[in-house]
Parts: C-alpha cells; sequence; structure tokens
C-alpha cells in the first residue's frame, strides 16, 4: 500500500483559542435524542391541531394539495448546494424543525397574540390585521430562523458559507409552508363542503392557485434572507463576535419586512396583493437566484485556486484541481466511475468531490486567518478521506479532465502534453508546460488563471 505524502505547510494566519472539552450536554447522543423528542412531540401536537380545525377529510385533502410544490423546492436548494453538499440529516433536521417545532409555535403563538389585542382593544378585526401584519412575521421567521441558528451552532464544519445558510434557510421555510398549506387548504375545503361549492370557482381553487401555485417561493424567499446573514456570518474570523451577531439579526429583520409587506399587500387595494408579488416578490427572487448562482461559481474558483497546494504536497494529481472545480467534469467524472464500477464507485467519486471541496474551503479560510483552532485536525482528516478513494477516484477523474480539455483545446491540437507546477505568485500557481506530437485528447493546465 502506498505511503501517504507529508502534509503541506498550514497557511499562516490567526486561528481560534485552544480546543475546549465537550460538556456533556454537547455530546451527539445527547443532542440527537432530545431534537429527535422535541421534533415528535411537535409534530404529533401540530397534527392533532390542524387536524381538529381542518376535519379528517380537509386534512386529507390539504395534505395531498401541499405536498406537491415540496419535491421541487427540496430539489432546487439541493440544487444549488452541488458545490459542497451538506449531509442530508441536516436537511431533514430543517424541514422537520419547520414543518413542526416552528409550525406548533406559529400557530399557538399567533392566536394567543391576536386573542390577546382582540380582548385589550375590543375590535376583532383590527386584531387580526395587526396579528397578519406584525405578530405572524416576527413570530414566523424567528421560530424558522432558530433552525438556521441550531445548525450553525452545532453543526459548524457544515455551514462554511451563504450558500450553506440559503440551503438551511430554504429547507425549513419549505416544511413551516408544507404546513401551514395544509391548514389554509384543508379550511378552505371546509368551507366549500358547507357552502356547496366545487371547480375552478371554489375556495380551494382559489387558495391552491395563490399559495402553490404563484407563491410556492414565500416563505423561503423571506427565511433565505436570515440565511444569507448567518452565511455571510460563518465567514466571518471567531474573534468577530460583533459580526457574527448584527449579520444575523440584519438578515432575520430584513426577513420580518418581507414577510410583512408580503401579509400587508391587501391593505393597499383590490390588486395590492398582485402589485406587491410583481413589483416586490418576483425581483427579489430573481435577485437572490442570481446572488447564490454566482457565489456557487466563486466556490468553484475557490476550489481552483486552493487545491494546487496539494499538488504540489503529493496528496491529489495536477490535473484534479481543474476538474474538481467544474461541476461538468465532476458529473462526468462520476458517471465513468458508475459505469465502470456500479453505483458505490460513483458514489465514491462523489464523496471524493465532497472531501476535496471542503479541502479547498478549509484552506480557503486558513490562509485568510479565519480557520478555526482545529485547521491541522481537520485537514488530516480529509486529506485521509481522499487518500481512502483515490484509486476509484483519480481514473474517473482523468477520464473527465481528459474529455473536458478536449472540449477545451480541440481535437489532435499541437497542445500541451502536461504540466508542470513550479511555484506561487500572489497565491496563484502557476506551470511551465511542456509540449509533445499530437496527441488523441489534449492535455490540460489545471493552474490557468
Amino acid at each position: 500500500m502506498a505511503t501517504c505524502p507529508p502534509y503541506p505547510t498550514p497557511p499562516t494566519g490567526p486561528t481560534g483559542g485552544a480546543l475546549r472539552h465537550a460538556h456533556w450536554w454537547q455530546k451527539r447522543w445527547v443532542r440527537y435524542g432530545a431534537l429527535s423528542t422535541l421534533l415528535a412531540l411537535s409534530g404529533l401536537v401540530i397534527l392533532a391541531l390542524v387536524r381538529e380545525q381542518t376535519g379528517t377529510e380537509g386534512f386529507l385533502v390539504g395534505l395531498g394539495l401541499a405536498i406537491l410544490p415540496v419535491p421541487l423546492l427540496v430539489a432546487s436548494f439541493r440544487w444549488l448546494d452541488r458545490v459542497e453538499p451538506g449531509p442530508w440529516r441536516n436537511l431533514l433536521f430543517s424541514f422537520a424543525w419547520g414543518a413542526c417545532a416552528a409550525a406548533l409555535i406559529a400557530i399557538v403563538a399567533n392566536s394567543f397574540a391576536t386573542r390577546w389585542i382582540a380582548t385589550a382593544t375590543a375590535d376583532p378585526s383590527h386584531a387580526d390585521t395587526l396579528g397578519a401584519t406584525v405578530i405572524a412575521p416576527i413570530v414566523e421567521e424567528t421560530a424558522k430562523a432558530a433552525a438556521v441558528l441550531l445548525v450553525f451552532l452545532f453543526r459548524r464544519r457544515d455551514f462554511t458559507g451563504m450558500v450553506d445558510g440559503v440551503v438551511i434557510a430554504g429547507v425549513t421555510a419549505t416544511g413551516f409552508a408544507f404546513t401551514e398549506n395544509i391548514l389554509y387548504l384543508g379550511t378552505a375545503f371546509g368551507t366549500d363542503q358547507l357552502s356547496g361549492d366545487s371547480g375552478i370557482a371554489s375556495v380551494t381553487a382559489a387558495t391552491f392557485f395563490v399559495r402553490v401555485i404563484m407563491s410556492p417561493f414565500a416563505h423561503p424567499l423571506f427565511t433565505v434572507l436570515t440565511g444569507i446573514g448567518f452565511g455571510i456570518a460563518a465567514l466571518s474570523g471567531e474573534r468577530q463576535h460583533v459580526r457574527r451577531v448584527l449579520l444575523p439579526l440584519s438578515g432575520l429583520l430584513l426577513a420580518m419586512g418581507m414577510h410583512a409587506l408580503w401579509n400587508g399587500s391587501s391593505a393597499f387595494g383590490e390588486f395590492g396583493f398582485f402589485a406587491v408579488y410583481a413589483a416586490i416578490m418576483v425581483p427579489a427572487f430573481g435577485l437572490l437566484t442570481w446572488l447564490v448562482i454566482w457565489t456557487r461559481q466563486r466556490e468553484l474558483r475557490t476550489v481552483r485556486e486552493e487545491l494546487p497546494a496539494y499538488v504540489v504536497a503529493g496528496w491529489l494529481t495536477p490535473g484534479e484541481p481543474f476538474v474538481l472545480g467544474s461541476m461538468r467534469a465532476r458529473r462526468m467524472g462520476r458517471q465513468y466511475a458508475r459505469r465502470r464500477g456500479g453505483r458505490a464507485a460513483g458514489r465514491a467519486v462523489a464523496q471524493y468531490e465532497a472531501y476535496a471541496t471542503s479541502l479547498a474551503f478549509l484552506r480557503h479560510r486558513g490562509r485568510r486567518g479565519r480557520a478555526g483552532a482545529d485547521f491541522v485536525v481537520r485537514e488530516r482528516e480529509l486529506l485521509h478521506e481522499l487518500w481512502r478513494r483515490r484509486e476509484l477516484a483519480r481514473p474517473a477523474l482523468e477520464h473527465a479532465g481528459a474529455a473536458q480539455a478536449w472540449a477545451v483545446y480541440g481535437y489532435g491540437a499541437p497542445v500541451p502534453v502536461y504540466w508542470q507546477p513550479y511555484g506561487q505568485v500572489n497565491g496563484h500557481m502557476y506551470g511551465v508546460p511542456r509540449y509533445g506530437a499530437a496527441a488523441p485528447y489534449p492535455a490540460y493546465n489545471p493552474y490557468r488563471t
């Protein structure tokens, strides 16, 4: 068995304090047990409350209609997280928190606050308006933000940037909207049953069109603002305490403000809802989508810039930074591995890509002085995970790199056969080309800038 290459020199820069011993309440089995119990109890209570308000038949109808946008929304957030995909357990926790705990908090707190305002002011209509535009945004966005905070605090290794914040926040809000849609659609169905209405003119059809067809992204859009705040805070150094507190709070306040504007759109007249939808919601959705995609491209550039340090140390082959910095090449590598070695080989290549990406982000934080005290420990863990999978991953990535380079340079062109790295300039690797006769496919320069 080949021996591991030497470890690269850690980047210079300040790091966090000494490692601390975990308290009993920080142990994994304690946290998992407490969260599982909390979510299970919340799920049972929210199920009973929703069924009580909608009836069994209304609950089943609402469940069947509310679940329709969920796979699309979860798949969209998972697609955004393809560069460094987080573990599924984080997404399952986020969805469960939104659908159970956050929804339960919202139903109980909103009902209590609305009844208290109605009693205090003796004006039920004013209480409903105030509850929808002020109380509900504050309560609901705070309840959803709690899931993002928990992942930020206890799954810190999986929360490294803005995309992670967007994904966790979006999936949490998707779960919350799922439960809320069951309640609204089930109640609408009960209203139609009492009035005898059916078809496209029914209350159920109108509710389905507004909440599921036109605005399935409304709740995720609000909470994503909180996630962006946490994501930018994750990029801050551990000693920047004020920044790490103010950024998530700013995102939460923006989420509350947009939620309040959306809930209060009916106060702007007969077409207030459509005006807010067209003038604010759609542009905001487009802007946030562009921002997340731009961030993902920047992450790929970070992979290409940071991994050459491990090429010089012998942990990676010269072409791997180029391949791992391209989503198309990564996909080709997984497909090649699945064709040659089955699903297990494809899964190993996917894991290799994920570990290499985490390694690049870790070194990037270290080079900017934002790494934690466990930088060296975490780096060695990731390097050993890569080393274990190298025999399956390297042939697949070499094939993907060759195919990608053929698309860039063209078939049979007199291009470099390989590139020999020789050093860094301003933090970027540069290489010396070694030319040869026209090759069946061109080699590539993984150190191109």
